[in-house]
């Protein structure tokens, strides 16, 4: 039997989610907490890979089981047995074919700068004291969608089959002193978003025109684009999956894989 697990993380403390040696990782914490409770050696796969230092405020991942469980309870065991910083949201079962990461159709992640130093949002965003042009941003932002290979945005060296991604949505807003930037697609290039955001930094502050963007994704070429920013202020906001793949508690749980909280 196949069951997801909706979870929460701040990742100031690990070395991303994927399991390492020599490292503390996220997916490490579950499957030690879940080897421990059900009594048997457990592995889960995740929607995704975080790199170090960045949160989600909504993960999904599957781990697979003989007979059924109470998921309230395994819920509530997992909260008590899991640190602070990793949260368990819903546990609910699967239909045998869902799978957490190749079964995702959309995922979205928010970058938050902050424009004015607070010290107590420190670790949750990315402190920028210049003054940056949302406006220009933002044209940018109407590039990317124009594209599909982002290998210039790729971390070098990376052994993945393709370079393309389909972005459906990507914006700058400002809340109060914080500016986010909100990107959606069908996946990610390791190190993509740091990267993408990095680049309209740069143009917000005049170091690139809007323009040069169409030159950068059509070189391919990741020397060409902007730095990559620092994984604190990075949040996987919302992981997407089709309606079909829950078989208990359907109408909460769909309506939960469809909209972010």
């Amino acid at each position: 039997m196949r069951y997801f697990i909706e979870l929460a993380y701040n990742g100031k403390a690990y070395h991303g989610w994927q399991v390492q040696p020599n490292a503390i990782t996220v997916q490490q914490m579950l499957e030690r907490a879940l080897s421990t409770l059900l009594n048997v050696e457990t592995t889960i796969v995740g929607a995704g890979r975080t790199d170090t230092g960045v949160h989600a405020s909504q993960m999904f991942a599957h781990f697979d089981i003989g007979s059924s469980i109470d998921e309230s309870d395994l819920k509530y065991k997992l909260n008590s047995f899991l640190p602070k910083d990793i949260s368990i949201v819903d546990i609910f079962l699967v239909t045998p074919e869902a799978h957490a990461r190749f079964s995702a159709t959309q995922r979205t992640y928010e970058y938050r700068i902050a424009t004015t130093k607070d010290v107590f949002d420190y670790d949750y965003s990315y402190y920028v004291s210049q003054l940056l042009d949302i406006h220009k941003m933002n044209d940018a932002c109407g590039i990317l969608m124009e594209y599909t290979n982002f290998q210039c945005f790729s971390k070098t060296h990376t052994d993945v089959k393709t370079y393309h991604c389909k972005i459906e949505h990507a914006e700058w807003k400002k809340e109060n002193h914080t500016l986010v930037f909100t990107i959606s697609a069908d996946r990610f290039l390791r190190n993509m978003v740091r990267a993408i955001v990095g680049t309209l930094i740069n143009i917000g502050l005049g170091k690139m025109e809007t323009y040069d963007l169409h030159d950068i994704i059509a070189s391919k070429d990741r020397s060409r684009a902007g730095y990559s920013v620092p994984a604190h202020g990075l949040f996987l906001t919302r992981v997407e999956y089709p309606k079909a793949i829950a078989l208990k508690n359907t109408e909460a749980i769909l309506d939960k894989l469809k909209h972010s909280r």
